[in-house]
């Protein structure tokens, strides 16, 4: 694993979203390799959810969240009062992804980043001890989100001890969800009604505890959304000092959260390459082309953004053959490079 080289941190970087295909743990480590070797400025911890219930989205974060205890059911994740077999298989698997990093990234420096579920996504998702999604009730999503935050203090202690020469640390929030939870376009348990809208200020604080925690453990919060129609300036009101986004879903109104972003300091991850195999594939010259015409419409110049100008997928690579993920990191590469 080659270390980042100081002329690169002025460089546009390249990353994924998080997910690869696979079904077991020898795709999960292939992933690991590939993410090492092709995205060397920024590479991440791989999320492979082909593997079941535990390695994805949700069990992920129940993984990482705090004293809650879960357990799988028919309908999907719900909360228990102590965790059961299935919840105490995503912690061991994520620790097992650990301990594959910490052997493959020996030596690493510059930058890294991981990834964990939104509190608001996670809400969405996993359902109260009796039923129904947490929601649902105001006092079981600020619980779940209070343990989420204290979680991932550990959780980024435990990588920061893995991977002592990295500099820059980013947790990358996924809130897909959100969206949704915020226009009342969640279903019940039941299917035939939409829970109630969040307002938000809630949305908002509740965010801002997870991003607060990670801060606070000395990361960089970062907040990822592929959903049209995003709150980007909530996002960064609770504390979003990067912003994930998928470049062709953006409207008028999240050119200017961005904008702003970027003019104060901030990140903006811009998803250029397709996260599933393309009829025709884009070469690194047309995606670089987009970015470019995008700056320019914003009257921004991408040699004083440097590594806060980041090319990455427009979603996650889970759905993917290997072949178009290869192909695809290369492309995020070059495109890097061509915008450095």
């Amino acid at each position: 694993m080659r270390a980042r080289s100081e002329a690169s941190t002025r460089m546009s970087l390249a990353t994924g979203v998080g997910s690869y295909p696979g079904e077991d743990q020898h795709d999960y480590d292939e992933a690991l390799r590939l993410v090492l070797g092709e995205l060397p400025d920024l590479p991440h911890l791989p999320e492979v959810p082909g593997r079941g219930p535990a390695a994805n989205i949700t069990g992920r974060a129940l993984a990482v969240v705090a004293e809650l205890g879960a357990d799988l059911q028919p309908a999907g994740w719900r909360l228990t009062d102590a965790a059961g077999i299935d919840h105490r298989r995503a912690r061991s698997l994520i620790a097992q992804d650990l301990d594959a990093l910490e052997e493959q990234a020996q030596g690493i420096t510059g930058a890294f980043k991981i990834q964990v579920c939104g509190p608001w996504t996670l809400a969405a998702t996993v359902e109260k001890p009796r039923g129904d999604k947490v929601l649902s009730d105001y006092g079981a999503r600020r619980e779940l989100a209070q343990a989420l935050a204290e979680g991932l203090r550990d959780h980024v202690a435990d990588v920061r001890r893995r991977l002592p020469g990295v500099e820059r640390l980013v947790v990358q929030v996924d809130e897909p969800a959100i969206t949704a939870v915020l226009s009342g376009g969640v279903p019940t348990a039941s299917g035939f009604h939409r829970h109630r809208t969040v307002d938000r200020p809630e949305a908002s604080d509740t965010l801002g505890w997870v991003l607060g925690a990670i801060a606070d453990a000395g990361a960089e919060p970062w907040v990822h959304t592929c959903a049209a129609g995003a709150p980007l300036s909530l996002l960064r009101g609770a504390g979003a000092r990067g912003l994930s986004v998928d470049l062709a879903l953006l409207s008028a109104a999240d050119h200017d959260a961005l904008a702003e972003s970027l003019e104060a300091g901030g990140t903006v991850a811009l998803g250029v390459v397709p996260g599933t195999d393309p009829a025709t594939e884009p070469t690194d010259s047309q995606l670089t082309e987009s970015v470019l015409r995008w700056l320019d419409m914003l009257g921004l110049d991408p040699g004083e953004l440097g590594d806060r100008l980041v090319v990455t997928p427009s979603c996650g690579l889970a759905g993917a053959t290997p072949t178009w993920v290869r192909t695809a990191l290369g492309l995020l590469s070059r495109t890097a490079a061509n915008l450095g």
